[in-house]
């Protein structure tokens, strides 16, 4: 039975539910979706690094951190608008990923995780120890304004619900591309054996230094976004239990677009569906974690493999080809 119809419908039914979702609740549950969407876009950019990769990366809320700062200083100490801040800062975030991971990308599996932990640590004190009396210390940076776009100024919640799920939309539609070209291919060689696709030819180094540039400038966008809906930010928004809520919604999704936002619906929106049993909330979802572990290992969607069509030979071509016969170019045992 042909799946591809019922995955079409799936997508068609998420898609009018996002649509419709702020039309039917109240200001409370449309902030939390923001949220969920901010989440999930920041997870669809590290989708690229640790989901199709494979790169071990637990530092992406030090992305974030440099787009939205860079963001927050423009527009408060230059007066640029919210949107002309946006690709700077998902350069600059991409630039800062360059550094830092060229030194590091020839480490695998925990030994890189441990130094991305490191980065997210050592980005966050730097913001509190106020870097060149810009970032404001502890205490962040305030006034931030809204974006506006042609005039219209975004300020309710569920107009930042459209501008950020629309993001996240546009997002959807750049990776699935991305997955389908040769980048995509070869990142997911990479994944698979990195040493065999070396051996196939696979710059390596080159590809992974690139998933990172490219996550990270997402992520860094993704910060634009969040400095706008908040007006303020601060090192604290950006801690290491961030890095760690991405990476868990990454791999409970299993790697593939749909079930990173379904993951990122679970992550934030589960815990504020449990606060009224707030003394068993996080026992529940703890326990629900282990269930996923235990029975889902391979994650909510992973992506399905890739397929690739070859003809079959026919005529002569079949019985030169066919196994016994002087198969892989051969007749009767003679090279053909």
């Amino acid at each position: 039975m042909r799946t591809e119809p019922l995955r079409i419908a799936a997508r068609v039914a998420l898609a009018a539910v996002i649509c419709v979702l702020p039309l039917v609740s109240n200001a409370y549950w449309t902030d939390v979706c923001v949220s969920i969407g901010l989440y999930a876009l920041l997870s669809l950019s590290l989708n690229v690094i640790l989901g199709q990769a494979g790169i071990f990366h637990m530092g992406h809320a030090a992305f974030f951190a440099v787009g939205a700062y860079t963001t927050a200083i423009l527009n408060t100490l230059c007066q640029w608008p919210i949107f002309w801040t946006m690709p700077v800062a998902g350069a600059v975030a991409a630039v800062f990923a360059l550094l830092v991971a060229r030194p590091i990308i020839h480490l695998r599996g925990d030994y890189l995780l441990i130094v991305t932990i490191g980065i997210v640590e050592i980005v966050r004190i730097a913001l509190i120890n106020d870097v060149f009396g810009l970032t404001g210390g502890a205490n962040g940076i305030f006034g931030i304004s809204r974006p506006s776009f042609f005039g219209f100024r975004i300020v309710k919640g569920i107009q930042f619900y459209y501008l950020v799920w629309g993001m996240v939309a546009v997002s959807l539609l750049l990776f699935y591309g991305l997955w389908h070209s040769r980048f995509g291919r070869a990142l997911n060689y990479i994944k698979e054996d990195d040493v065999a696709a070396e051996g196939c030819g696979v710059n390596v180094t080159h590809y992974k230094l690139m998933a990172f540039v490219l996550g990270a400038f997402w992520a860094g966008m993704a910060g634009t976004l969040y400095a706008a809906k908040m007006t303020t930010i601060s090192p604290e928004s950006f801690s290491f239990m961030e890095s760690v809520i991405i990476f868990a919604v990454v791999i409970l999704s299993g790697g593939s677009q749909i079930g990173v936002l379904i993951s990122a619906f679970l992550f934030i929106g589960l815990p504020e569906l449990l606060r009224e049993f707030s003394n068993a909330r996080m026992l529940i979802f703890g326990l629900a974690m282990m269930v996923m572990m235990v029975w889902r290992p391979q994650g909510l969607l992973p992506p399905r493999r890739r397929r690739y069509h070859v003809d079959a030979p026919s005529g002569e071509d079949a019985s030169r080809d066919a196994p016994g016969e002087g198969g892989n170019g051969t007749v009767s045992g003679r090279p053909a």
